[in-house]
């Protein structure tokens, strides 16, 4: 298959905070950052697929500054590494403080999730593969390598502590 340039699934989604998503703390609840990272990410790896892909796992979710109602934010999306059927998106979420014009946005949380490319029954299907474009890129993939690594042999950790019990 040919491969495709990094920039193809880069995708930018943003919204303002209302008041229906804030936690009892007054700021935005995590778990409307959560569902705004997989919806972005989500978007990505459809892009990047050309079809249905679905999410697998979420490695890792960083929530690093708190998100106040009225700030715009956005999502920043794309594939970062693909392997057979799965594929890795990395999001950075920013958020601009609706009574901070002219700021530089913050970053206020950085994700990175495993979607797997699937065909309408929900078979894994084979996914096209990322083709870095930038120095950036070919160190997000290269750290992308490292994530699945650790996945894979946590994975094996945990069935062979299984087997001894």
């Amino acid at each position: 298959m040919t491969g495709v340039p990094t920039s193809f699934s880069r995708v930018t989604l943003s919204r303002i905070m209302v008041q229906t998503d804030v936690n009892l703390y007054g700021t935005v609840h995590g778990g409307a950052i959560m569902k705004f990272i997989d919806d972005a990410a989500g978007a990505a790896a459809a892009r990047h697929a050309g079809g249905n892909a679905v999410t697998a796992s979420i490695d890792e979710i960083v929530l690093s500054t708190p998100v106040r109602v009225g700030d715009l934010v956005h999502a920043q999306a794309q594939v970062n590494w693909v392997g057979r059927t799965s594929m890795e998106i990395g999001v950075r979420v920013l958020a601009e403080r609706w009574n901070e014009a002219g700021t530089e946005p913050l970053t206020v949380a950085t994700a990175y999730l495993v979607f797997v490319h699937v065909d309408a029954e929900g078979k894994p299907q084979p996914i096209r593969p990322v083709v870095p474009e930038t120095p950036t890129d070919k160190q997000r993939l290269h750290e992308a390598e490292i994530r699945r690594e650790h996945r894979l042999a946590r994975r094996q950790a945990i069935l062979a502590s299984r087997d001894r019990t």
